[in-house]
């Protein structure tokens, strides 16, 4: 075994990152991964464009992870944002921040996030081996390395990244989690987060395409808690709908739970019902010898017309002039309350992450290190751990990937 030899497991975000902090620290690093090039699920995020943070605080931060996010205190402290930031700034990947304080490189290009890690990674000569890791080399209740079908692979440190289950395809399939079960951890069950939402009603069908913006989109449960609520963006599907919003929704829906959870859409939240009254009255009467449907096309987009007609229950061919005073108060309660009964999600291979892994009572939050196996250690989506669509994802990747490495003790200490 060589001195100071770190086995990182899994080429992704936070895999390159703890490996380029461990090599920076003077580690003797080998990185595994079954696919042939790194980053293969950081080539796919947001877009392709790679939303690689969020340019916030740490209070943020902590706000936009709905589960566990206390575990993550440490680590976000010891990597914040602006470490994000400076760290690919200063590999040659200028930064921009837009709409949501969402940070991306200015290329657009997520290929310039996985080239600086590639270049870093090959100045550091940390090897790159793509081989798949079959299990881990216990002796005693220590990690003294892994095996793969190629041979065994001796190290003092282990540092799993393997992700969780989602995308399957870029190498995220859960074998992560054997591995971590081996070495006696629990895994929480991984269900899909930030993933398209199914609806019950057909009619989403009808607005496939559709694209809102500036809209507020609340959940809620049987009980009509509200579960989550914000502005911005969503997008109806044949499905149902998707989108930042409902993306972000998602991370609330718990399955394990049960229950029925809604969606409102509330289509003019910058306006107040009276406002919004008042302002359907005024198209109204400019347009009293038209039919109704006919007389919406400033208020709301065209395709979205004949849906809320027809879920206002109103004629879609009753003049205007016939319109009663109780009708046009029900149509604006309808524009500020669309309401959406859940219906399921997509499949988990359609989600952005995972919801559930490592569990995080077994990992000790300030190194990262497992509680269960020595010389373990944990980072990524493995953990049970996830947060909402905005950068906070590859955030919490980076933070826990830089934090396991930085906690490596070198021979002798």
């Amino acid at each position: 075994m060589r001195n100071n030899s770190v086995i990182v497991v899994g080429a992704g975000a936070a895999g390159c990152m703890a490996a380029v902090t461990a090599a920076q620290r003077g580690f003797d690093v080998t990185l595994f991964d079954k696919n042939e090039k790194i980053g293969r699920k950081l080539l796919i995020t947001g877009k392709g464009r790679c939303n690689v943070t969020n340019n916030c605080d740490r209070d943020t931060l902590i706000r936009s992870v709905p589960v566990n996010a206390r575990f993550l205190y440490s680590a976000f402290s010891a990597f914040s944002p602006q470490d994000t930031m400076d760290f690919f700034e200063r590999a040659g990947v200028p930064l921009k921040t837009e709409r949501g304080r969402r940070v991306f490189p200015q290329s657009d290009r997520s290929t310039d996030i996985i080239d600086a890690f590639f270049r870093r990674l090959r100045e550091l000569h940390v090897r790159i081996v793509s081989e798949s890791v079959t299990e881990l080399i216990l002796e005693d209740g220590s990690v003294k390395g892994v095996k793969t079908q190629r041979g065994e692979y001796p190290a003092q440190s282990v540092i799993i990244a393997t992700g969780g289950c989602s995308y399957p395809q870029t190498g995220s399939d859960g074998f992560g989690y054997k591995l971590a079960q081996s070495a006696g951890h629990t895994i929480v069950p991984p269900l899909p987060s930030l993933i398209p939402i199914v609806t019950k009603e057909t009619w989403c069908a009808e607005l496939q395409g559709l694209s809102l913006r500036n809209v507020t989109l609340t959940l809620k449960n049987e009980k009509n808690k509200t579960l989550y609520s914000e502005l911005g963006e969503m997008l109806f599907t044949h499905y149902g709908v998707t989108g930042p919003l409902v993306l972000s929704a998602s991370a609330h829906i718990d399955l394990r739970r049960g229950g029925e959870y809604s969606l409102t859409i509330d289509l003019k939240p910058a306006l107040t019902e009276e406002q919004l009254d008042a302002r359907v009255l005024r198209d109204i009467e400019e347009n009293l010898n038209k039919d109704f449907v006919n007389s919406l096309d400033a208020l709301l987009p065209k395709k979205l017309i004949p849906v809320a007609v027809s879920l206002s229950g109103i004629d879609p061919h009753k003049k205007c002039n016939e319109l009663t005073k109780q009708e046009r108060r029900a149509f604006v309660s309808l524009l500020k309350h669309i309401t959406l009964t859940f219906g399921g999600f997509r499949p988990i291979e359609e989600a952005i992450v995972t919801c559930g892994g490592v569990k995080v009572k077994e990992i000790d939050p300030k190194t990262m290190q497992s509680k269960l196996a020595a010389n373990l250690y944990f980072a990524g989506e493995i953990i049970d751990v996830n947060a909402y669509t905005g950068g906070f994802n590859l955030q919490i990747a980076f933070s826990t990937g830089y934090l396991a490495a930085s906690s490596l003790p070198k021979c002798g200490e």
